[in-house]
């Protein structure tokens, strides 16, 4: 299973071009194999940045969200109490957006690479507090 940014996402469904060779490649074979997980969190995500007019998809978002949520490989993780506390308590220096943080929070008590393309992210995974997949690749 990989964890997919909320980003990489709408881009894997939106815009594929966006995705880098080796993200197409990762995401499919996730499809084929153990799975995509997109935090619980992705959907607030993705409806707030409708709202603030950050995004524009291809339908109404909560029909949008609802057919993603609908294919066989994306499978919706829950927002866990050990998440919750775990995205309050990331090691090492991490920004403060919450989004952000109950993302690589799921990664890491998933224990599989999140497929992003946030620099802040990729920047803290070299740290070795995550694994992650750059979504330019």
């Amino acid at each position: 299973m990989i964890v997919l940014d909320t980003h990489a996402l709408i881009w894997a469904i939106e815009d594929e071009r966006r995705l880098g060779a080796d993200a197409r490649a990762k995401i499919t074979a996730a499809e084929q194999e153990d799975g995509i997980g997109i935090s619980a969190i992705t959907p607030w995500e993705i409806a707030l940045l409708v709202e603030k007019g950050r995004l524009r998809l291809s339908r109404e978002v909560r029909e949008w969200i609802m057919a993603v949520l609908s294919l066989p490989a994306i499978a919706l993780l829950p927002i866990e109490p050990a998440i919750a506390i775990e995205s309050a308590r990331l090691p090492g220096a991490f920004h403060a957006d919450p989004a952000d943080r109950f993302i690589v929070a799921t990664a890491r008590h998933y224990g599989v690479p999140l497929l992003t393309a946030d620099y802040a992210i990729l920047t803290y995974a070299a740290g070795s507090h995550v694994q992650t997949i750059d979504a330019l690749r």
